[in-house]
């Protein structure tokens, strides 16, 4: 199995982005993921910035990806994606059916991103014939389904045609909305947001009553309060057929959680422990069809 990096979730500050992705140029990531999925609003690096970034990292050797947003709301985000697909020379990640469609109209192949709610052999089938050749499954579904589906998929003649990938490790992009969640906490207008999720570099955490992790705010994006964190069932993933394990960026100690990664895929450890380089607690529960919150690896002696 490969690892990848996916987009950056949150508004970093353009010195800190590059600087990022200059510090994983070595790194045992196999596929960078760059561009902005979320708002359209964070401008920090523009469309043609994010396509010059990604074209210094191919000549690096890494396996690049352009991802397009996930909620359009006005023409200007839509011609933004235009760009992005129309870049001429590297891959897309289509995570709206827009950018899907744009990919279509130039023959061009493309990967599904977790937001396009593939959840049957046959959606990928479909989206097959438009040109997907990898998709990422949608965060909320379990192993289980996930085996069913590429069952499916291999029936249909696709194994050999597309690639899976599992979004593996950090808060899950879960909702997607019109209205700017982090914005409201300031008591701000979406109109006049000043780009205050700039001051959340891992979004912004929102507990429950009991103070349990819940969610965390990101923008009009909505994410999981806990990170997702799957290396303990690797084994499982590889043996289902998954193809690469997503690693979503955090701020702090990304180079020793894809070492980590990496050294156990490649055999060199078995600690899956990561606990100590997150700011918020693990959980793997809708991997083994339970509630999103659980960490059933630790209860099962897989950590």
């Amino acid at each position: 199995m490969r690892l990848s990096l996916g987009p950056i979730q949150y508004l970093w500050p353009r010195q800190t982005v590059e600087d990022f992705y200059q510090s994983h140029v070595d790194s045992p990531v196999d596929i960078i993921y760059l561009g902005e999925t979320v708002c359209a609003k964070r401008r920090y690096l523009k469309t043609t910035e994010w396509i010059d970034l990604a074209k210094e990292l191919a000549k690096a050797g890494k396996q690049v990806v352009l991802s397009t947003l996930t909620l359009i709301e006005a023409k200007s985000d839509m011609a933004g994606v235009k760009r992005l697909c129309n870049n001429g020379d590297l891959a897309v990640e289509a995570n709206d059916m827009g950018a899907v469609q744009l990919m279509a109209d130039q023959s061009l192949p493309f990967i599904g991103g977790p937001a396009l709610n593939i959840y049957n052999a046959y959606t990928l089938n479909l989206l097959h014939q438009q040109g997907l050749i990898r998709w990422v499954m949608p965060v909320e579904l379990d192993a289980e389904t996930l085996k069913d589906i590429l069952a499916d998929a291999d029936e249909m003649g696709l194994s050999d045609k597309i690639e899976t990938e599992v979004f593996s490790f950090g808060h899950m992009p879960l909702a997607y909305s019109a209205r700017c969640f982090t914005a409201r906490f300031r008591n701000l207008p979406k109109d006049d947001c000043q780009l205050v999720c700039q001051d959340y570099p891992e979004g912004l955490a929102m507990d429950s009553q009991e103070g349990e992790a819940f969610f965390t705010i990101n923008g009009i994006q909505t994410q999981s309060g806990r990170i997702q964190h799957l290396l303990p069932h690797w084994q499982k993933m590889q043996q289902i057929g998954v193809d690469i394990i997503r690693l979503s960026p955090q701020p702090q100690h990304m180079n020793e959680i894809i070492q980590r990664y990496s050294q156990v895929i490649q055999g060199i450890s078995t600690d899956t422990d990561i606990e100590s380089w997150l700011n918020s607690p693990a959980c793997d529960g809708y991997w083994l069809g339970k509630s999103g919150m659980d960490y059933i690896a630790v209860e099962a002696g897989l950590k």
